[in-house]
Order: C-alpha cells, then structure tokens, then sequence
C-alpha cells in the first residue's frame, strides 16, 4: 500500500475524523503534529501548504478532511 503521512493540529476536529477514518479502514499511517514539532509544519510550507490536516498519500497531498478525494487516491471502493 501506498505510504500515508498526516499532518495534524493538537485540538483540530477534522484532524481526529482523519485518523478515524483511515483507522476504520485498517490503513496505516504516521503522524506528523505541527503544534508539537513546527518543523513538520516547515515541511508543509515549502509545499505551499498552510493549513492542517493534511494526508500525504505517497506524494499527493490531499488538503483537509476528504474521504472521497482519500478513497479515489488510495484506490479504494466507494
């Protein structure tokens, strides 16, 4: 399977959907916090990316939380 990374927030609402949707599926991940460590957020930055979350499917970024945007780049049935 294509490597996930997601990049979080501590307190972000739509970063908790993100884990427990990729949870639901059994789809591993690592997890970048920007608020913990602001380097993962320099990460994001020099992607022209200034928000969270953000999940990084091998080198597409999809940009808040979007199942079906998820689904249709990780190749899953809708």
């Amino acid at each position: 399977m294509t490597p996930v990374v997601i990049y979080t927030s501590t307190g972000c609402g739509y970063c908790k959907s993100l884990k427990q949707w990729l949870s639901d599926r059994d789809i591993a991940y690592e997890e970048r916090n920007v608020t913990e460590n602001p380097a993962f957020f320099d990460e994001l930055h020099a992607l022209g990316i200034f928000t969270s979350p953000v999940a990084m499917i091998g080198d597409t970024p999809v940009v808040g939380f979007r199942p079906n945007k998820m689904s249709e780049v990780l190749g899953l049935k809708k």
